[in-house]
């Protein structure tokens, strides 16, 4: 009898990696994760092999990966918390991408970002675009996957945006509020990057749903669908920053960084490519409307606990 390919999700348990790892599964895919965060909860019913993500041990690394064909890399971290660090995370990643090489990966797909760039002077944006750089430069099969803002089941973003508009009487937006975003739903990004696994030819791909907002009108699009009474105003980014980070001392987690509202102002979350994505926002918040934003989810309890 033939062995299913062996396929390997870094982060299977975390929010995006989730999704890839149940796109595999329903393909017959064996799945081994790297992490360092095993769930409490086993959702994929021990079907999935758990494997440390020990940066330290690249021997350990190599041998997590020997005998898999693909490895889907959604390692990455929102802010610097701590020892951890964008140029560590760059480095940490270096790491990985050279056990698979060691470990004769066929291919290897990255969760990357919009406009993710070396240049530039957002540490986030050039962080992805450093490691872009080492996996196009490793000599193995690549297809780098660019998604803008991800929503869905379990999302961070969208979720506490309607938490806020459902909990507090007014919600600010940073300046004029006329900058542009793209929604992705993570249902669609998985399927995107399972399908560019698939393929041979190297590749850059951009992530993306079929409707853009200005971020005043995703706002008002979930203050509508939420029945949200807030009062939406628009203030100086330095004062609605400083609001956010008071909202985040009363629930002990960072709302916003202050290079998060840079990125965002600039567009940076749009793509100039055709939408790959087929799933709308307002239709997802449309079937969702009751159930979002009623608990609040941390990124620091996610990801740090």
């Amino acid at each position: 009898m033939e062995t299913a390919e062996l396929n390997v999700v870094t982060g299977a348990f975390g929010y995006i990696g989730k999704y890839i790892t149940w796109r595999l599964l329903s393909q017959g895919k064996r799945v081994r994760t790297l992490t360092n965060h095993p769930a409490q909860e086993d959702v994929f019913h021990q079907k999935v092999d758990i494997a440390p993500l020990n940066f330290k041990n690249p021997g350990e690394l190599v041998e997590s990966l020997r005998g898999a064909t693909t490895l889907y890399n959604t390692y990455w971290i929102r802010f610097p918390r701590g020892h951890t660090t964008f140029e560590s995370a760059v480095d940490n990643t270096r790491t990985v991408v050279k056990a698979a090489q060691e470990a004769g990966i066929r291919r290897i797909v990255h969760v990357s970002i919009t406009n993710a760039s070396e240049s530039s002077p957002l540490p986030y944006f050039r962080g992805k675009g450093l490691v872009e750089r080492a996996i196009m430069d490793s000599g193995l099969s690549y297809a780098i996957v660019r998604p803008t803002v991800v929503f869905g089941d379990e999302d961070i973003l969208i979720n506490n945006m309607a938490w806020l508009l459902r909990r507090f009487p007014l919600f600010a937006l940073f300046g004029s509020g006329d900058y542009r975003l793209q929604p992705v739903c993570v249902e669609d990004l998985a399927q995107i990057a399972v399908n560019a696994g698939q393929q041979r030819e190297d590749m850059v791909v951009d992530a993306v749903g079929p409707e853009v907002y200005t971020f005043d009108e995703l706002v008002r699009l979930i203050a509508a669908k939420t029945r949200s009474r807030a009062r939406i105003v628009h203030l100086r980014p330095g004062l609605a920053l400083l609001l956010g980070k008071l909202v985040g001392y009363g629930v002990r987690d960072v709302i916003v960084t202050r290079d998060e509202v840079r990125g965002l102002m600039s567009s940076l979350l749009l793509s100039q490519e055709p939408p790959t994505g087929q799933t709308r926002l307002s239709d997802w918040l449309e079937e969702h409307a009751k159930s979002v934003g009623r608990k609040y989810a941390s990124e620091l309890v996610r990801h740090y606990r």
